[in-house]
């Protein structure tokens, strides 16, 4: 996910969509709900939404909207995000470009280092299978992770004591009008957030180019296989953010969630899972308000009975001036 959260937004000029609607993949879609792109499937409608697929076709939607200074909510695979029931005012853009420049010789697996450029666009697993497949171990980690590349990059996403931040060398990002390449180091990580995350008016990611490390011992695949496998072991099926709250300092979110005896419990169609409680999952019809109650109690429990606030690592997004708001403990 990149982006901002908007509760309010203003009236898009005619021209202005006019120019969207011929670039976006499909058109402009008019009050299209949000919840099928989200891992969630949690989220009221987009005032206006254009997708993308072809990175020329967004460069040159970002600059329309730098010349009407015209704000905007951008998503990629919807992970690690809930959205209001409300939904997002204004435009939102989901880019879908994923293209990926392989090296040549990485085709004939050489054993040597390769500097990768993949579309922020691009799903994360996917990008990681891709490159075990190539010959390469260092996204093997990531295989079980969804959501967009420009998303976990946002976030530092991260598994198995590995994180984006290990392997990004450089990010090209679109700000006010220019494309620029950063630095990783420029970037700011720390665990599961970089200086983008949450900012008002973050550029927006276009592409980013890994280094990627051979797979000399051939070991990749079996990682990624026993990756998996832990994953399948330890998370639940059900649709979900993905981990809800970042682990405190030398404790585990979903053990404290556990031991505070909330395991199970439901609010609508919204659940904390049996499996790991640092998930709420969506049985099926969950609203984003059932989800906040969850997130409330479990703020309000674990605060209570172990003097710890626990922070979210999902983003709220969309409209939340209509809903339930996130509270602190204290004020309960």
């Amino acid at each position: 996910m990149q982006g901002q959260n908007l509760n309010a937004a203003p009236m898009l000029d005619s021209q202005l969509l006019a120019q969207l609607d011929a670039l976006s993949r499909g058109g402009l879609r008019r009050n299209a709900p949000l919840a099928p792109f989200t891992s969630f499937r949690i989220g009221g409608p987009a005032e206006e939404l254009a997708i993308f697929h072809r990175q020329e076709n967004l460069i040159a939607a970002l600059e329309a909207l730098q010349r009407t200074q015209t704000s905007f909510l951008l998503l990629g695979g919807g992970s690690n995000v809930l959205i209001s029931d409300a939904g997002a005012p204004g435009l939102t853009i989901i880019d879908q470009c994923k293209a990926i420049n392989w090296p040549r010789y990485s085709q004939r697996k050489e054993q040597t280092t390769a500097l990768v450029t993949v579309d922020a666009g691009a799903p994360l697993a996917g990008f990681a299978r891709e490159s075990i497949r190539r010959g390469f171990i260092s996204m093997s980690w990531a295989v079980s992770i969804p959501g967009s590349v420009g998303g976990a990059i946002v976030g530092n996403a991260g598994a198995h004591g590995r994180d984006i931040a290990g392997a990004l060398d450089s990010v090209q990002v679109w700000q006010a009008g220019r494309i620029e390449t950063w630095p990783a180091a420029s970037l700011g990580f720390a665990y599961r957030r970089s200086k983008l995350k949450g900012a008002p008016a973050p550029p927006v990611i276009l592409s980013a180019t890994f280094r990627l490390e051979p797979d000399v011992e051939g070991l990749a695949e079996e990682q990624a296989r026993a990756y998996l496998q832990h994953r399948r072991r330890t998370q639940p099926a059900e649709k979900s953010a993905g981990s809800v709250f970042k682990n405190p300092p030398g404790e585990y979110a979903g053990r404290l969630i556990e031991q505070a005896g909330l395991k199970g419990r439901c609010a609508g169609d919204a659940c904390i899972s049996e499996k790991h409680a640092n998930f709420i999952i969506n049985r099926g019809r969950a609203a984003a308000a059932d989800v906040m109650t969850l997130i409330n109690l479990a703020r309000i429990e674990v605060w209570r009975q172990f003097h710890i606030l626990l922070e979210l690592e999902i983003l709220l997004l969309g409209d939340w001036s209509q809903g339930p708001a996130l509270s602190h403990p204290n004020e309960a």
